[in-house]
């Protein structure tokens, strides 16, 4: 059985994020598995990552049970909604703050670098939006989500990643939501 961490990179409460992140909480738990929810609009930490990573900057509880967390974790799931083309400042903030080198990475021994640290991990990217996911991701690319994937998760080691997207989410109906939440559940139960 995994052990899951799932963050809602969420700035506000009570969102189809939260909704979604606890579908697979739940879905995760009938399959056996451990999971631990983060929701940073309820957790209480500076999101700036004040002095880059030059300086340690020391983790407030929230944080610090957060990378606990995902350092016991064989799988990380991160639900939130696409804002202004990326991810929410606050789910950046955070992902700064925690995955930092000595936890995420090392400074590769030539100081040419980093190694990662999070190598047998896997992770879910769930993101929602305003617009279709085709859309999205053949118009636009999918550009936030290769950020992400590429360029931090696979960085520190993570994979495979996988993603959903789910658009239009103002809009749908209530039978299209529940379609979602089912579909998020069963991966929950899959831990995938």
């Amino acid at each position: 059985m995994a052990r899951i961490a799932i963050i809602v990179g969420h700035a506000r409460r009570d969102t189809f994020c939260e909704t979604l992140a606890g579908a697979y909480k739940r879905g995760a738990e009938a399959g056996g598995h451990t999971a631990d929810l983060f929701v940073l609009s309820r957790m209480s930490f500076d999101p700036i990552l004040h002095e880059g990573f030059s300086k340690e900057q020391k983790l407030e509880p929230d944080l610090q049970a957060a990378q606990d967390a995902i350092g016991r974790a064989d799988h990380l799931v991160l639900v939130f909604p696409l804002w202004m083309g990326t991810l929410p400042a606050i789910l950046k903030g955070f992902i700064e703050r925690v995955f930092q080198p000595g936890f995420a990475m090392d400074r590769a021994e030539s100081d040419t670098g980093y190694t990662p640290r999070l190598k047998g991990k896997s992770a879910r990217i769930i993101m929602t939006m305003g617009m279709p996911a085709l859309v999205y991701r053949w118009w636009y690319g999918g550009h936030a989500l290769k950020m992400l994937k590429r360029n931090i998760l696979h960085f520190v080691g993570i994979a495979p990643v996988r993603t959903s997207v789910f658009g239009m989410v103002a809009t749908v109906s209530d039978a299209m939501r529940k379609h979602w939440i089912d579909k998020v559940e069963a991966m929950g139960r899959a831990a995938r």
